[in-house]
């Protein structure tokens, strides 16, 4: 069942924003009707328990991390639209209700019809599309639960689901900071290397650290070291807001002091481990690390990343330690900065080499300083749509009507949130 939720309100905004947007260059209306839209008009169904349902776009399935980014920009006017509001909170319960079923994976079926990667080696079961552990599918539906609270007052989404899901989440949080005794697996037999573990499921060796081991980017390709820091970074930001929740809206000391001690640990974690030397011999957050001496430099055009830490609220976007490694990052020495004709930014190992991320774009400007700077990001991003006034998942440097993915809500949205953000539109966290 699909429910129209482009009403006369969500037109209205859409109209005023446009309005605003006309001085800056008009474009970016055009844009901005056409990707605010088509996550409302093409995504969202209601599922069989009543439940906000939403595909990540061209995969029939719902992500726990791109269903967060395809509705966090619709907090704009959540709070002065009920309908807005309602949505949100019940993409929370459907993402609870998920997360209930299996902490470990990261996209599961509208229903329980066993699509998906069933072939996989690991604990599949007929609700999940893929069981890739990833952190960061834990940490967004906390962000959403939170951010609707925090912009709206609503609280129906901290039901029986949520606290359910939220044990699960601290619980393999637990485990995963000792890897070595966990029973989590992955293997997919295909020819992609990216897509499965080594060491028969488990992922390259890593040393106890007080952070939460990791599977997978939040790309679904596989960590080269075990602990991806943006990650953790989130994770971070996140107990915080449970210690919030169920200290002043649940009742609940235990969940409150279990979220605290992994927020000191994790963060010890980082700030021990999580850090390599840049070319200058610069002290900068690695991208992954294993305990064991290894670190890797480079960022991923995907979110969490080390550019978005101050967008997460890990950081202060002025910190010193995040303003050298950003400056790294957006430079030559990631391997995957690219600079071609038409744009510089971040890709992925996830895509083609010299493929940039509309998501990377957007998140520069999410994390710039000037007014200046998020204006040329949105100049970007709306000249390399490949002509078709929508985000993709990347294009190519030197002819944007070569790009991946044709329908992609994450990447729509991130635009959307770029555009608000310019125009003094704010998300309370």
């Amino acid at each position: 069942m699909t429910t129209n939720y482009v009403d006369q309100h969500v037109q209205q905004f859409v109209a005023k924003v446009n309005q605003l947007s006309q001085p800056l260059d008009p474009k970016l209306g055009t844009v901005f009707q056409k990707t605010f839209l088509n996550t409302l008009e093409t995504t969202i169904s209601d599922d069989e328990q009543g439940y906000a349902f939403i595909l990540t776009g061209d995969i029939p399935a719902m992500w726990q991390r791109d269903s967060t980014a395809q509705v966090r920009p619709y907090l704009a006017l959540a709070h002065e639209q009920p309908a807005i509001a309602d949505l949100i909170t019940r993409v929370v319960q459907r993402q609870f209700f998920n997360m209930a079923i299996d902490p470990y994976a990261n996209a599961f079926n509208e229903t329980a019809n066993g699509h998906g990667h069933q072939s996989d080696q690991t604990n599949m079961g007929p609700w999940i599309w893929e069981r890739k552990f990833e952190i960061d599918s834990l940490c967004y539906p906390v962000q959403l639960a939170y951010l609707l609270y925090k912009n709206t007052g609503v609280t129906a989404q901290f039901d029986n689901n949520f606290v359910t899901g939220v044990k699960k989440l601290l619980t393999t949080f637990e485990v995963e900071q000792h890897h070595a005794t966990s029973l989590y697996r992955f293997i997919r037999t295909i020819d992609r290397p990216e897509d499965t573990l080594v060491r028969d499921g488990r992922g390259t060796p890593v040393a106890d650290t007080g952070m939460i081991w990791s599977g997978f980017r939040p790309s679904d390709d596989a960590c080269e070291y075990g602990y991806l820091v943006p990650a953790n970074m989130f994770a971070v930001v996140i107990l915080g807001y449970l210690q919030t929740i169920f200290s002043s809206i649940l009742d609940d000391p235990e969940i409150v002091a279990r979220a605290q001690r992994l927020q000191t640990t994790v963060r010890n974690g980082i700030e021990t481990y999580g850090y390599t030397t840049n070319a200058n011999g610069e002290k900068v957050y690695a991208y992954e690390v294993d305990g064991l001496g290894h670190a890797k430099l480079m960022d991923d055009g995907n979110v969490p990343s080390l550019l978005s830490a101050p967008y997460l609220g890990y950081c202060d976007l002025l910190d010193l330690n995040y303003q050298r490694t950003r400056q790294t990052l957006l430079s030559p020495e990631n391997p995957y900065y690219y600079s071609g004709k038409l744009a510089a930014g971040q890709g992925s190992p996830h895509t083609p080499a010299r493929y940039i991320w509309p998501i990377a774009i957007a998140m520069e400007g999410l994390t710039a300083n000037s007014h200046e700077q998020q204006l040329a990001a949105l100049q970007t991003l709306i000249k390399t749509t490949g002509n078709t006034d929508l985000m993709h998942e990347s294009f190519d440097v030197d002819d944007y009507t070569q790009f991946t993915r044709e329908w992609f809500s994450w990447a729509n949205m991130m635009y959307c949130e770029l555009l608000l953000t310019t125009l003094g539109f704010k998300i309370e966290r």
